[in-house]
């Protein structure tokens, strides 16, 4: 078969699938070329550049996308089934002991690092690194010292360094990662910004979700207790001690719950207490800044 018609069979499948949700199965051409473009490690655009100039397979490459193909018919995400996503700059591999990453959490980065660039140095810390998403943009697009990845999931923290020494070469700053939960890995260190997408999924709300993220994702990344709040709680008390005076807090936000968090900030003596719309329009990033600028 030629590249051309492993592409068309797979949109095809994807189509009639049973199982993937309706969304999917009604944009099959992008699914389709997406999944063929992410095990041959290519962009959407090196794609469609590479079925105009070299219409062929090469060896192990129908085999690797029959597999992937077969994975994400039975309900599998994307980036698992091909095991990979892009995060602004970078392509992280992920499996299934790590949350996929968003393109909202992009935007995360993005205001973590507008609020630190007149300044370069420091350390920056990413809570909750899962795949390493934001910890390495960070070291990548950013002028920090150093930069501290932790996790609650030693599972986590194996994917995390396995992108961080694929992913580095060029990077700014090196990445330090530490096993634990929420400020606890902190001890001793202050902090130029503190950044996170905790877990903010309330579990009543479970139900709710996609199949694709309820029955793949991990469970400790997704969801939290008081009403998803819990870990917005933890954070927002104790993260003044673990930053230099006026260091910045940085954090993901579920929109249904933005202004709830942002008036626990200025309770807890923030300033400049902001929330930022994401590409969709969504409340979807809170920014504080720790007092003593």
């Amino acid at each position: 078969m030629t590249l051309r018609e492993v592409v068309t069979r797979v949109v095809a499948l994807v189509a009639e699938s049973t199982v993937l949700e309706r969304d999917v199965r009604d944009d099959a051409a992008r699914e389709g070329r997406l999944l063929v473009a992410g095990v041959l490690a290519l962009s959407p655009g090196g794609l469609a550049q590479r079925l105009m100039v070299e219409p062929g397979l090469r060896p192990g490459e129908a085999e690797a996308i029959e597999r992937a193909l077969h994975r994400r018919l039975r309900g599998e995400p994307l980036a698992y089934a091909v095991g990979s996503a892009p995060f602004r700059e970078l392509v992280l591999q992920v499996d299934r002991r790590v949350l996929i990453p968003r393109p909202e959490t992009e935007v995360v980065v993005g205001e973590a690092l507008r609020l630190t660039a007149l300044r370069p140095g420091g350390v920056a810390v990413d809570i909750g690194t899962g795949s390493g998403a934001i910890a390495l943009a960070l070291a990548t697009e950013g002028q920090f010292d150093e930069v501290l990845a932790t996790d609650v999931s030693a599972d986590a923290l194996e994917v995390a360094a396995g992108n961080a020494q694929r992913l580095l070469r060029s990077a700014h700053a090196p990445v330090r990662f530490r096993l634990g939960a929420d400020l606890a890995p902190l001890e001793g260190v202050r902090a130029r910004v503190i950044v996170s997408n905790p877990p903010y999924i309330a579990y009543e709300d479970a139900e709710a979700l996609p199949r694709s993220v309820r029955d793949w994702e991990p469970p400790v990344a997704l969801f939290a207790a008081e009403r998803g709040m819990a870990r917005y709680h933890a954070l927002l008390v104790g993260a003044q001690e673990r930053l230099e005076p006026g260091g910045v807090l940085v954090l993901e936000l579920d929109a249904r719950r933005a202004a709830e968090t942002a008036q626990i900030a200025v309770r807890q003596g923030f300033d400049d207490v902001r929330v930022v719309q994401d590409y969709s329009g969504r409340d979807r990033v809170l920014t504080a800044r720790a007092p003593g600028a």
